[in-house]
């Protein structure tokens, strides 16, 4: 398998952002599920909630920023290109997340980045079943990264509580 090639955008003033080294590494986690995949060039930008806001209204109907946008490759028939798609992931959004989460910032842009990452490769969460799946995979991709389980709310120490259930992040 070829190693994912990322174009990483920077649109956004700030720290704390994935390197280049944490986005190969958490795109290689999921291509390396799918070795028959042969597209593995994508483009991950980071953006204030002004373009992400802009851009979940224009694509999805949803006049607010939101933590990762998914916009899959679609190759003109006849054509055979090495592009997955973009994935456009909102700073500000993520970040709040984190905190509210009670999960450090690495970890939920780990997260998302392999959950959008999954969104190219034609995975998806619109039913149950469908939502089950793909979590059970973001649940094993990144414990395969020493990540924990981003679905067990946490407590304020960062630890789940002892009677925690798994809760489905909000559409």
């Amino acid at each position: 398998m070829t190693a994912p090639l990322i174009d990483r955008q920077v649109a956004v003033e700030t720290g704390g952002l994935p390197t280049q080294a944490e986005l190969e590494a958490w795109v290689d986690a999921v291509l390396a599920r799918y070795p028959q995949e042969s597209r593995h060039e994508l483009t991950v930008r980071f953006v204030d909630a002004a373009e992400s806001q802009a851009l979940n209204r224009d694509y999805r109907g949803r006049d607010r920023p939101t933590n990762v946008l998914s916009f899959p490759f679609e190759a003109p028939p006849g054509l055979a290109l090495p592009l997955l798609g973009d994935l456009v992931v909102c700073h500000p959004v993520v970040e709040r997340e984190a905190v509210e989460q009670r999960k450090p910032l690495r970890d939920h842009y780990a997260h998302l980045v392999i959950h959008g990452t999954l969104h190219l490769l034609g995975h998806d969460h619109i039913d149950d079943a469908e939502a089950e799946a793909m979590e059970r995979l973001e649940r094993e991709l990144l414990a395969g990264l020493a990540i924990p389980d981003p679905y067990v709310p946490r407590s304020a120490a960062g630890t789940p509580p002892a009677d925690s259930e798994n809760e489905r992040p909000d559409p």
